[in-house]
């Protein structure tokens, strides 16, 4: 007896044969032949910091005419500040006079970088010049960093009438300096917060480390006695005579107009 193959199964073989030629034009694809791997592009440096490559320049000068003088250094300094603030780089400036030493004066300066301060330079030798017949001791101008400045108040000096600035020179002996910073800093943040401080900022002097500045701003002489008072200022007195290297040079100004 002849045995028929069942549809299934022919079913099954038809497809074999059909997918055969398919498999055979279309082969599976060669792998490349092995190569030197490819070369990973080198890590990009980190951006710079602008601000760590070009911190602010800060001049502290001290300038002493005649009495007989006073009025006309005033006039010349009063120009300088004006004709300061629209160069290039410039951040902020003030010319004081000292109470009752109408002759003495004082300029705090703030640019934008080394570069800006070094361009002034060349501009500010004419005042120098325009100066010179009238002083009474040569200029002395510090060039100073931040200490501590607050950045809401960096780029501004109060220049209302009434302001009260003070300008004190801190020297303390040199193994001392890093004590001092800290009872520095804890005075600017206690100063900062009293009633009628308008500014309050410390500058440390380039060359000398251990030579700081306290540069304030009072809104009236009477918020400036209140400060003198106060727990914070003679705590930092206290604690920072031992340290002085000379006497503590605190002096009382008025914006020059």
């Amino acid at each position: 007896m002849r045995i028929q193959p069942r549809p299934v199964l022919m079913f099954a073989l038809l497809l074999a044969v059909c997918a055969a030629p398919a498999r055979a034009q279309n082969p599976a694809p060669t792998q490349p032949a092995p190569g030197p791997a490819p070369t990973q592009p080198a890590p990009m440096p980190p951006a710079p910091n602008p601000a760590a490559e070009t911190p602010p320049v800060y001049v502290v000068s001290f300038v002493e005419v005649g009495p007989s003088s006073a009025a006309k250094a005033a006039g010349i300094l009063h120009r300088y500040a004006v004709f300061s603030r629209k160069e290039p780089g410039n951040m902020a400036i003030v010319a004081l006079r000292e109470h009752q030493r109408p002759g003495r004066f004082a300029i705090v300066e703030e640019w934008h970088d080394k570069a800006a301060h070094d361009a002034h330079v060349v501009a500010a030798k004419e005042v120098g010049d325009r100066l010179q017949p009238l002083l009474a001791a040569p200029i002395d101008s510090r060039i100073c960093s931040a200490l501590d400045v607050a950045p809401s108040a960096a780029d501004s000096f109060p220049a209302a009438k009434g302001t009260v600035y003070v300008v004190t020179h801190v020297d303390v002996i040199p193994t001392h300096k890093d004590a001092t910073v800290a009872l520095i800093e804890a005075l600017v943040a206690a100063s900062r917060k009293e009633p009628g401080n308008l500014r309050f900022d410390a500058l440390r002097q380039d060359d000398r480390a251990n030579h700081m500045f306290l540069i304030e701003a009072w809104r009236d002489r009477t918020a400036r006695n209140a400060h003198v008072g106060a727990d914070a200022t003679k705590e930092f007195r206290a604690k920072e005579s031992p340290f002085a290297g000379a006497l503590y040079d605190e002096r009382l100004y008025e914006v020059v107009r």
